[in-house]
């Protein structure tokens, strides 16, 4: 049997099942690609927000990563939630002694506004992790929390883009889905030279939960199946707007996308 690629997540679990680590299992098998996990934290949420988190040991994370990069190997790596700067840091050395391209989510706060990322943890965000990504992929206010650069309209979002760069990834996706105005979600990939501008219609629905560890999987997954970034990117972009579309109610508040919308036809 021919094995699918193989792309590993580095990230905090959802108990909820919308974001993180599940989310990102899910994009992976949706996508046809194995799946790996290092789970990082323990978070206790559902569809009204964070009730607690609990960051895992790093030689927890360092274990879990080698268990699998040194046995199975991979073709993409993914990161996510990393809680501290000891876990930034330890990431950002495994990531950058693979032999594969990595994907960084800088997530800081989740969709209900919750920190998941300590204050403290930014520098080393900067200085150790951005470095070692081949796509960075920050929200509006990932950008701000990194960077400074407050996004407010389309043109900005160029100068966000550069000031990430600055940090030495060698791409950029600046997510553009916060933006007010527009009928549009706008997004802008460019490694300084190149720029993609992806755009697509912006869906009336508040259920978005885990978009952003969506998108940043869905990269990964095309990553690892061979494609080069902006096909992975312009992939992962049609995508997640189907997932988006798609998104169900669950609970009492904030309800995920759909990562198999594809299947339910």
């Amino acid at each position: 049997m021919t094995r699918p690629p193989l792309c590993l997540t580095v990230a905090g679990s959802d108990s909820g099942g919308g974001a993180g680590i599940q989310a990102d299992l899910k994009t992976m098998q949706a996508l046809g690609v194995h799946g790996m996990s290092v789970i990082t934290a323990v978070t206790a949420q559902n569809s009204l927000g964070v009730r607690g988190a609990w960051e895992l040991p790093a030689e927890a994370v360092t274990a879990q990563y080698r268990a699998v990069v040194d046995d199975i190997g991979v073709q993409a790596v993914k990161t996510g939630m990393l809680a501290s700067a000891e876990l930034v840091e330890t990431v950002a050395a495994l990531i950058a002694a693979t032999d594969a391209p990595a994907v960084v989510d800088p997530v800081g706060v989740s969709k209900h506004g919750d920190a998941l990322l300590a204050a403290s943890a930014l520098d080393a965000v900067r200085t150790r992790l951005l470095p070692a990504a081949t796509v960075a992929t920050p929200n509006l206010d990932e950008v701000t929390q990194l960077t400074g650069v407050v996004v407010e309209t389309e043109d900005d979002l160029r100068r966000a883009a550069d000031a990430i760069l600055a940090y030495g990834p060698r791409w950029a996706l600046v997510k553009g889905g916060h933006l007010a105005a527009g009928d549009e979600a706008v997004d802008l990939l460019t490694d300084g030279t190149q720029e993609l501008w992806l755009r697509a219609p912006r869906h009336d629905n508040r259920h978005t939960h885990g978009t952003g560890c969506t998108l940043a999987s869905a990269v990964a997954a095309g990553l690892a199946r061979g494609l080069d970034v902006p096909g992975a990117v312009t992939a992962a972009k049609e995508y997640v707007t189907g997932a988006i579309a798609a998104g169900f109610a669950l609970g009492g508040g904030i309800g995920p996308v759909d990562h198999a919308w594809r299947w339910r036809g």
